[in-house]
This record gives C-alpha cells, structure tokens and sequence, in this order.
C-alpha cells in the first residue's frame, strides 16, 4: 500500500505543512510563484505513486528529480524574496533534503 512507502508518506507530509505557509506569501505571489510550488508539491505526489506501480520506472524517477530540484529553487527564490521566513526556510529545506536522500536511495534500486 502506498501509504506505507516513506518517500510517499514524508512527501504527502511535507506538502500538508506547506500549503498553509503558501497563504502567508503576499497576496499576488500566492497566486504566481505559491501556486507553481503547489502544483510541483502535488506532481510529485503523482509521479510518486505512478513511480510505485510502473513496470519500468526510470523515465518517471528522472521526471521526480527535476520536479525535487525545482522545489529546491522555488521554496529557495520565496525564502530570497522574503515570502519564506528563514524557520520555515530551513525546515522546508530539510524536509526536501530528507525526500532527495529517500529519493535517491530508491532510484539506487533501479539503475
């Protein structure tokens, strides 16, 4: 079940605590660069899940790499124009460092 996979679980978990800080970005940004880390945050999710159930995974995980480093840069560009406080920078940059290690250590299984 995919509930039990931890790369799943620590993604969904992570994309439940940002949401609600994208709603303390100003006004016109939740809608600009908010939303683009919503949408990345949800197709990762996906691509998880599609990851988990193809037969040939590799063209998905390739796709969950660049949507992980385009986080990176996104939650990044908000935390440099002062949409991200620098607690909630740091924690997001954790918990997107932990999702890359989990990441990685799946896609060692096929390569």
């Amino acid at each position: 079940m995919l509930d039990d996979f931890i790369l799943y679980q620590k993604t969904y978990d992570f994309t439940l605590w940002f949401f609600p800080i994208i709603n303390s970005f100003p006004q016109k940004q939740r809608f600009v660069l908010g939303q683009q880390i919503e949408n990345e945050l949800v197709e990762l999710i996906k691509e998880i899940s599609i990851a988990n159930a193809a037969a040939d995974k590799r063209l998905v995980l390739q796709k969950m790499a660049v949507r992980i480093d385009l986080l990176r840069m996104l939650i990044r560009l908000a935390k440099d124009l002062k949409f991200l406080g620098i607690k909630h920078y740091a924690v997001a940059a954790e918990k997107l460092n932990e999702i890359g290690k989990l990441y990685a250590g799946w896609t060692k299984r096929f390569s």
